[in-house]
């Protein structure tokens, strides 16, 4: 005969075939493999039919490298809102975009191909230009879908498709044909290594040392007209800058009209050969301490003060050039720094531009497309060329100083550090530049609700229609709006959408035909962008097309692009007013419909995406493009540094969804506050790996201990439900109802929050560790042991939904080992979130008021063991049993739930006794312990063979129909 079966073997332990080792870097690919063979997007886009749509619109990432944690972050914020809204009941559709055209790109193909370019003809450039670009969405899709992003991604919108590519041009023409689009001469950020203009967004800023110089201008005016005292004196402004290679492009020096200038005889400067006095130098009275001292002038005198005004139209003469300085007036003139005069160039800066052009100053720019300077040769007095001749600006420089000192006109120079604006791109400085570019104007009237309306302020106006998240995106947007200049849409490059414009030859304008501007539409999506580069002019134009202004007929091709924002920022039109998905609801949106329409993007995206679709959406529709604009931070290190190469402090997505789990990089995103700038290192994952660790345990324990609960067979009736498991469903629901809210606000940081505390706090260490005596110990069928199963069911179903959207792999894996139920879908993804009354159906507040008294007593009774643990008058808690001594309400309440608080504080026994106030004592169990349950109870006795079995554990073991075992024979 065999040996009697240990006691032990009788106990009910959880048992669940869900995987301790998640094995997420292998695993992962599995279940992406999996839910391409269910085709889950397209199943999502199948139960969604019929529900309130809510949008997403991707900004898109540019296509020229790997993805990096700014990406993962960006897509993973995105998929939590997909999902969580798709779970919340609506229909989410999600078309990812990529950015393609644009300068690095090309740069990558120029490095690629060298001097073979030049040879080529620009189709094949472009193929070249397609192809890498491609091969980048292609890595960045797999890697997007790698760390579990749902969305469309076998067919996304990419801004070189050619549908793309017409639908912008099309964009363009309606401005075009609408007035907003001008060509003109104006200065612009202007890049001197990629040799193309930039706009506002394509400037960044950074430190910068350059060359603060004073230079002296001297008086050819009379210089009695200014005051008396000056008759017969040499007289000087003196101008500040910090950009000497403008110097040769000085036509003016201006004055604050409301200043007041000081003219003051310096002792410590030169003076003109044979001058019998010492020079006066005029400067603003403010600074005029401060110009003392830069230019070493030594004891000075003043000798006349008057206004600004009084500079208008006087002359100077330009301190190395044979050319005549005008005196002008202008209102950006600062007493900050400087001297109150400042050199105006109006080739090379906005304000002095237009200052020029209210003067009527030469602004003819003489610095090349590469950034070589060129003398204006009737202004230079020698027959060989200067020696900054064919120099960059940056190398002018010094030479420029070098003929100021000659020329014996520099008074100061050193040197500054200060924030300076630097191309995007390649990261180089940029110069001001005076170009004719393609521009639309802000000022553009617009008729809106029959009223007449200038675009900017129609813009802003729509920006007080628009949800900002985080509140300050609006005021941000708002100012950059007002005071923004002219966009300048034109780029010198060809990897783009070309401006599809003839223009005339003899006089440079533009042919403004509606009929022509479609039939090139239509062109470009059957060929692509490329057609412009193919197809001869007289293949495009009408039969005898003549110029409007001037009636010639000779027309040439402009060669621009567009810039690449405008390409982007007609994405709402290209994307969601035509793709065949999202036109419907995306109209419903634009007519003011109950559908929402979000963006997200980081917050470098006010001055670029946001701000380029406003501005393309309010020009053509009237209206903003969304309806919600959230905007995220930045990625630091722990120390909060930016991250970068050098630095070596970079967090790899890919590397981590390889070596910890794509899931960890989700978890990471969850975790942070999205809005503020965040953290992220090897440490923090290896945090967030950790802490996932704990939620598997959990919710393998919860699977686990559901092993053998059928729910339409073992449920019990919420009425049902014992105290404690009615009091988890009613925190349960809290939490649910908490968790939904957070998802439709975007606060995924506290659902990540919540979620841990519950996982570890209020299960871990609280409800699944003291349900073990039930769960183990009782009858499997055993009424309490049922509710409990019950209790943990629920949460489970709640729970697993609740983190779908974040933990999107082990959602669907916990999914899959839950009990069956009938009509359950095949994905969590395809259910929906929990509804909070489901779940429990009273309200929960009064029972959470209820039981935060319970706490409180568990934690003195909890603090009472402590002691006398440490005390060794006990061993563990089931060695005691507890006094509660309480009044009152609580006397009540206590002795409502006193057959519940042996389990709720995990003692033997527990006895409710009158008190004055909340008293604890803990005594040494009575009664002898159980060796099957470890309780403490009045009788044991034997059960067969068993020694010390309780009358609880006898009667289980009966119920289990486990017969009590026999001596094996000798």
């Amino acid at each position: 005969m065999s040996p009697a079966p240990e006691l032990k073997a009788t106990l009910n332990l959880p048992q669940t075939a869900f995987p301790m080792k998640a094995n997420l870097p292998q695993n992962e690919p599995l279940r992406l493999a999996r839910w391409t063979e269910l085709r889950l997007y397209q199943e999502l886009r199948k139960s969604g039919k019929g529900r309130p749509v809510y949008l997403l619109h991707d900004g898109p990432p540019y296509a020229n490298g790997p993805i990096h944690l700014g990406h993962a972050l960006n897509k993973g914020l995105k998929d939590f809102v997909v999902k969580s809204k798709t779970m919340a009941g609506f229909d989410a559709p999600y078309v990812p975009g990529f950015d393609c055209h644009g300068l690095p790109i090309e740069i990558k193909i120029d490095e690629q191909l060298g001097r073979k370019k030049l040879e080529m003809p620009v189709p094949e450039v472009l193929d070249a230009c397609r192809a890498y670009a491609q091969k980048y969405i292609e890595l960045q899709t797999s890697q997007f879908q790698r760390i579990g992003c749902f969305g469309r991604w076998d067919d996304p919108y990419k801004t070189m498709s050619r549908d793309y590519e017409a639908r912008t041009l099309e964009a363009f023409y309606g401005f075009l044909e609408k007035g907003f689009v001008y060509r003109g001469l104006k200065p612009v950020y202007w890049c001197i290594h990629d040799q193309t203009a930039l706009a506002e967004a394509e400037v960044e800023y950074d430190s910068h040392t350059s060359p603060s110089i004073y230079v002296r201008y001297r008086l050819t005016a009379a210089p009695e007209t200014l005051d008396a005292a000056l008759k017969d004196r040499e007289v000087y402004t003196i101008i500040w800058t910090t950009t000497p290679w403008t110097l040769p492009a000085s036509m003016a020096v201006a004055f604050h009209p409301d200043f007041e200038y000081v003219a003051l005889a310096a002792s410590g400067t030169t003076r003109i050969a044979n001058a019998p006095t010492d020079p006066v130098y005029i400067v603003a009275a403010e600074l005029a301490p401060a110009v003392i001292t830069a230019c070493q002038l030594g004891n000075t005198q003043e000798l006349a003060r008057f206004k600004g005004t009084k500079l208008e139209r006087t002359t100077f003469k330009h301190p190395f050039l044979e050319r005549s300085i005008l005196g002008v007036l202008a209102t950006y003139v600062t007493a900050d720094t400087g001297t109150g005069a400042v050199h105006t160039a109006p080739s090379h800066g906005a304000d002095d531009f237009y200052t020029g052009q209210r003067y009527g100053l030469d602004q003819t720019t003489r610095v090349d497309a590469a950034g070589r300077l060129h003398v204006d040769r009737d202004a230079w007095p020698l027959s060989a060329l200067p020696p900054f001749e064919g120099l960059t600006v940056w190398a002018a420089n010094p030479i420029i100083l070098a003929l100021l000192e000659e020329q014996r006109a520099l008074l100061g120079s050193a040197d500054l550090e200060h924030s300076y604006p630097h191309c995007w791109r390649c990261h180089n400085p940029v110069i001001f530049r005076a170009t004719e570019q393609w521009f639309i104007s802000l000022d553009t009237p617009i008729t809106s609700q029959g009223k007449e309306k200038k675009f900017r302020q129609l813009t802003i106006e729509e920006i007080d229609k628009v949800v900002w998240d985080p509140s300050w995106g609006k005021e941000r947007i708002t100012n950059m709006i007002a005071t923004r200049p002219d966009w300048c849409i034109s780029r010198q490059r060809i990897w783009g959408v070309p401006i599809a414009v003839f223009l005339c030859e003899a006089c440079n304008q533009p042919i403004l035909d509606p009929a022509l501007n479609r039939k090139i539409v239509d062109l470009f999506e059957r060929e692509g962008a490329e057609a412009w580069h193919t197809t001869d002019v007289a293949a495009l134009l009408p039969a005898g097309a003549k110029c409007s202004h001037c009636g010639e007929t000779g027309f040439r091709k402009e060669t621009d692009i567009l810039d690449v924002w405008f390409d982007s920022g007609t994405s709402w039109f290209a994307v969601c007013e035509s793709d065949r998905e999202l036109k419907s609801p995306y109209k419903d949106f634009q007519e003011g419909k109950r559908t929402e329409c979000l963006y997200l993007e980081g917050g470098d995206q006010h001055r670029g995406w946001f701000h380029s679709s406003l501005l393309t959406s309010v020009a053509l529709r009237g209206r903003a493009p969304y309806s919600h604009v959230a905007t995220a931070g930045w990625t630091l290190d722990e120390q909060g540094r930016a991250m970068s190469k050098s630095l070596g402090n970079g967090v790899d997505p890919v590397d981590i969804a390889e070596r910890l789990g794509g899931e960890i990089v989700r978890l990471w995103v969850a975790s942070v506050d999205f809005r503020e700038d965040m953290a992220a290192s090897e440490n923090l994952m290896q945090r967030c790996a950790e802490l996932y660790r704990k939620l598997r345990n959990t919710f393998r324990f919860l699977l686990g201990n559901l092993n053998g609960f059928d729910p339409a067979r073992d449920h019990v009736a919420e009425a049902d439900l014992l105290p404690l498991d009615r009091y988890m469903l009613a925190r349960t629901r809290d939490l649910a109802e908490k968790i939904l809210s957070w998802y439709e606000a975007f606060e995924f940081h506290r659902v990540y929050q919540a979620v841990n505390e519950f996982a570890i706090v209020d299960l871990s260490a609280f409800y699944l560790d003291i349900l073990k005596d039930r769960m183990y110990t009782f009858a499997p069928s055993n009424p309490a042991r049922r509710s409990a199963q019950t209790v943990l069911w629920q949460i489970t179903e709640a729970l697993v939904r609740l983190v779908a959207p974040i933990l999107s792999f082990t959602a669907d894996e916990v999914w899959e080992y839950l009990p069956k139920v009938q009509g359950r879908e095949a994905s969590v993804h395809l259910a929906l979130f929990p509804r909070p009354e489901k779940i429990f159906s009273e309200n929960p507040a009064p029972i959470l008021e209820e039981w935060k008294q319970i706490f409180a007593v568990r934690d003195e009774a909890l603090r009472v063991l402590e002691e006398e643990r440490q005390a060794k008058r006990i061993g563990k808690g089931l060695e005691a049993e507890v006094e509660i001594a309480a009044s009152g309400d609580l006397l009540r309440l206590l002795r409502r739930h006193e057959p519940g608080l042996k389990e709720i504080i995990n003692v033997s026994a527990v006895r409710v006794v009158e008190g004055k106030e909340l008293k604890a004592r803990a005594l040494p169990a009575s009664g002898h312990k159980c060796a099957r349950c470890w309780n403490f109870m009045p009788e044991v006795s034997k059960y067969g063979v068993w020694e010390n079995v309780c009358s609880r554990c006898h009667a289980a073991l009966k119920e289990m129909e486990i017969d009590p075992p026999r001596e094996a024979a000798s």
